[in-house]
């Protein structure tokens, strides 16, 4: 017994002075870069590929082809030749952070550099020369120089010239036209093979019109392919400039028949809109198509910084007079951004006693009416039937944005008080709504979403819509107040856009379309929680089990 206590005795000596002789294990630093790409969580994007037919499974690797080259041709929108760019870089991390955001500005932090040696993020991204000055721009004399699908280069002897994308990116072009026509061979859905087919010809010519009608069309497709220059939220300076981009889908068709029935209450919700007749007296496409989908695939614009979870299109107001638009819901991408980020997010900022009336079912449709939203409203101003967008020039998006966002709460407003939707659950989306606000404000105010997320936070903070608890440093919502507050709101843009006032609309933005000090120490301490900011996607055809 005595040998037994000896030896234990000997064996915890030994590992005593071994600890003490121990040095200690330093934890690994992480660089304020490897933190960055940190913040973004990382999500599969995978579907039930069951649902696919063989030639369905069969186009996949082809389209991701033709987005794979729409995400080089970004690049080139963006910063340049990507290979080029990312030749610079050694850090690991740098280059990481730097493919998410499609070059060395930080997209979620008011596009400011992260990389050193680089200036301010030139507001026209590549679309333009960089030494390019308004002067010049408006001394061209060819009226395709605010074209969506033309780029501004200066010719051999400096003087500016308009080249359309399908010349200026030729090779690439020629390329994604023969692999779209390459997939419409195996598509077995007449409406899907005819867009690809005429989205290749499109791609060819820079005319969209009869692609983007022939997209209005499908009905009956399971696979959908958004490609090509689609938005113009990267050219910053004048708002002009497509960027090009590429995104699959599958069909969830049970989803989506359940929203179809909303479709035909579009006219009833234009004529009831908050706003003088006059302003009301476009007709809103009853015809509007809104499904829901799985995305498995996303390249170049729609992938920089953060994610979009719905889409609507096409952007062509000609489109929208005939047929309408599209209202997309990305189902699995809508909800990993609910799950990973708002949820942490509401339950640091918003009033103990709302946290319950933040629900998936309530952002889901938040999401979806904003979509809609974009097709209520006037798109041609009142004295001169000129397009809205063309007129309000860089102030086009974030104005847009903001009647999408608030004109698709008062839908629901509407719809809820006509019993289409839940009245018990309004308050739902109230709040979800309220939450939804931190949950973009965090990107900053670069973007065009995030300058119309704060002209709404801070005209709702005007008309009392919420109060904050200095306390608690939680804010709860005031629904008869923020109510009001909609209306106004979207009566306010809306006058804006059917007067083509430009002034006010800059006014707007410069007067509210900032974060300020007391918002940012709140957002502070969401980005000092460890809450992502965002997701990155792990995705292709290994993912998908192909």
């Amino acid at each position: 017994m005595r040998k037994i206590t000896s030896i234990t005795l000997l064996l915890a000596m030994s590992l005593s002075f071994a600890s003490c002789n121990e040095k200690p294990v330093k934890q690994a630093e992480v660089s304020p870069t490897q933190k960055l790409v940190n913040q973004y969580a990382e999500f599969e994007l995978t579907t039930d590929i069951s649902k696919l037919t063989e030639n369905e499974k069969q186009m996949l690797p082809v389209l991701m082809e033709v987005a794979d080259i729409m995400e080089e041709l970004f690049w080139k929108d963006a910063v340049g030749d990507k290979a080029e760019f990312l030749g610079t870089l050694t850090d690991p991390a740098a280059i990481a952070y730097s493919k998410i955001n499609y070059g060395p500005w930080d997209r979620l932090a008011n596009n400011e550099a992260f990389l050193e040696g680089f200036d301010a993020k030139p507001k026209g991204a590549n679309f333009y020369p960089s030494d390019m000055t308004p002067e010049e721009f408006d001394a061209i004399s060819n009226e395709m120089k605010s074209d969506w699908y033309t780029k501004i280069q200066r010719d051999e002897n400096g003087e500016l010239k308009v080249v359309p994308y399908h010349v200026a990116y030729k090779e690439q072009i020629e390329k994604a036209a023969g692999l779209l026509v390459k997939a419409s061979k195996l598509a077995e859905d007449a409406g899907l093979k005819k867009y690809l087919e005429l989205r290749s010809t499109a791609l060819l010519t820079d005319d969209y019109l009869a692609s983007d009608l022939a997209w209005m069309d499908m009905k009956t497709n399971t696979l959908d392919f958004i490609v090509g220059p689609i938005e113009t939220y990267e050219d910053a300076l004048y708002g002009y400039k497509a960027s090009h981009s590429g995104q699959i889908l599958v069909k969830d068709k049970a989803w989506s028949k359940k929203l179809s029935k909303f479709a035909s209450l579009l006219p009833r919700l234009q004529e009831g809109l908050p706003v003088p007749a006059k302003y009301k007296a476009e007709k809103a496409n009853a015809n509007a198509d809104m499904n829901v989908y799985d995305v498995i695939y996303y390249a170049g614009d729609c992938n920089a910084g953060s994610k979009n979870i719905a889409i609507n299109l096409p952007n062509d107001p000609r489109v929208h007079a005939q047929k309408g638009s599209r209202k997309l819901q990305l189902k699995n991408a809508m909800k990993a951004k609910f799950d990973k980020i708002l949820v942490p997010i509401s339950d640091l900022l918003m009033d103990e006693s709302q946290r319950k009336n933040i629900t998936f079912d309530a952002f889901f449709e938040n999401v979806m009416f904003h979509e809609v939203a974009h097709g209520l409203g006037i798109k041609y101003t009142l004295k001169d039937q000129q397009s809205v967008r063309k007129v309000l020039k860089d102030t086009y998006t974030s104005i847009e944005e903001g009647k999408a966002d608030i004109l698709g709460l008062y839908m629901i407003t509407q719809m809820a008080e006509w019993g289409d939707l839940d009245a018990d659950k309004l308050m739902d989306n109230y709040v979800t709504f309220m939450a939804g606000i931190f949950r973009s404000v965090r990107f900053g105010a670069a973007s065009a979403h995030g300058k119309a997320n704060m002209i709404r936070f801070y005209f709702f903070e005007e008309q009392g819509a919420f109060t904050r608890n200095a306390e608690t440093g939680t804010y709860k919502v005031d629904f008869d107040k923020m109510k009001a507050a909609m209306n106004e709101l979207g009566k306010q843009i809306l006058i804006i856009q059917g007067d083509g006032n430009y002034e006010a609309a800059k006014q707007m933005i410069a007067d509210r379309g900032f974060i300020r000090e007391d918002l940012q120490k709140d957002l502070d301490r969401v980005n000092n929680a460890g809450i992502p900011k965002d997701v990155v996607f792990k995705q292709g055809a290994k993912v998908l089990g192909l």
